[in-house]
């Protein structure tokens, strides 16, 4: 079989692209019902009990979107994450690998010092390739009103655009702050991973291995979700409506955290923990074996 450096560089740079693609693709697929509550749930216009359309929480949701909807609506709007999400997953994969050379420093092997910034750097370029279809989806699950009303992903684009514009007040308003949600939790993300990978011991049996990477997988995502969230905060107050119109309260990145504090309290920077815990703690470690798995098949075919 053909090793990694055997492999030409751009050859090996498609694969990584292509590996990177499929974890993306299948990460979403099985997420979904979790995203579509988690959108549901956001989506309410009141917090008083009325019956079948409000729900109390995600498992409640779950219940009353199969009894009401059936098993299929979990996956309703999965073509624009497939859209959106595939090739960020590529970029993310692709950027982290193919930086890590950069952060070497003279060691003979990589470092969890590494590690981190390439997953830093690989954050940071995901953040300004997604930022725009964040704005969309921030002011989608903004929408109050019924989802039958809901305006689709291509009419919200069409608003945003020719009322604010491409710039940062428009498409492309909170850049910043999903650069720092997105390069502090792939530092954490891919540093954590790589690191306790390498020191934890391997299982000879390909069971317990699997169940190793998944642990391991697991932890990262979920440690990564509770370091990066104020800035997730800070990134939907800033992309969100803002509490009077025709004011911009939500401004700048840090800006927002220190007004979120100071009038909320430091809780109010974890909101939105739990349902991001349950999604991109399995999701975290969903993406990474389906990358090291698919990879690794695609050098085997390069033999």
């Amino acid at each position: 079989m053909a090793t990694q450096n055997e492999i030409p560089p751009l050859k090996r740079a498609a694969l990584q692209v292509v590996a990177g693609g499929s974890a993306g693709f299948v990460e979403v697929c099985i997420m979904q019902p979790l995203d579509v509550v988690k959108t549901r749930m956001q989506l309410q216009n009141t917090t008083k009990a009325i019956g079948e359309n409000h729900y109390k929480g995600v498992f409640d949701c779950f219940a009353k979107m199969y009894r009401n909807e059936g098993l299929f609506s979990f996956w309703k709007g999965i073509l624009p994450p497939v859209i959106a999400e595939t090739p960020k997953r590529a970029i993310k994969f692709v950027c982290f690998e193919q930086t890590k050379p950069l952060f070497l420093f003279g060691a003979p092997a990589p470092t969890p010092l590494t590690f981190s910034l390439a997953g830093l750097t690989a954050g940071l370029v995901e953040a300004i390739a997604v930022n725009p279809f964040e704005v969309v989806k921030v002011a989608q699950q903004a929408d109050r009103t019924k989802m039958k009303e809901t305006l689709g992903t291509w009419a919200v684009t069409k608003r945003i655009v020719q009322q604010d514009g491409l710039g940062f007040r428009g498409l492309n308003k909170g850049v910043t702050a999903t650069m720092g949600r997105n390069g502090v939790f792939n530092m954490v993300y891919f540093g954590f991973y790589h690191s306790v990978k390498n020191i934890v011991p391997a299982y000879e049996d390909n069971t317990k291995e699997f169940f190793r990477k998944v642990l391991i997988g697991f932890t990262s995502g979920t440690l990564a979700c509770f370091v990066n969230i104020p800035f997730d905060v800070a990134k939907s107050r800033i992309q969100g409506p803002q509490p009077q119109p025709g004011i911009i309260k939500y401004k700048s990145t840090f800006g927002s955290i220190a007004t979120v504090y100071r009038e909320e309290g430091f809780r109010a920077l974890y909101k939105g923990l739990v349902p991001k815990v349950m999604r991109l703690g399995p999701g975290g470690a969903i993406m990474l074996l389906v990358f090291e798995y698919a990879y690794e098949f695609l050098q085997k075919k390069c033999i």
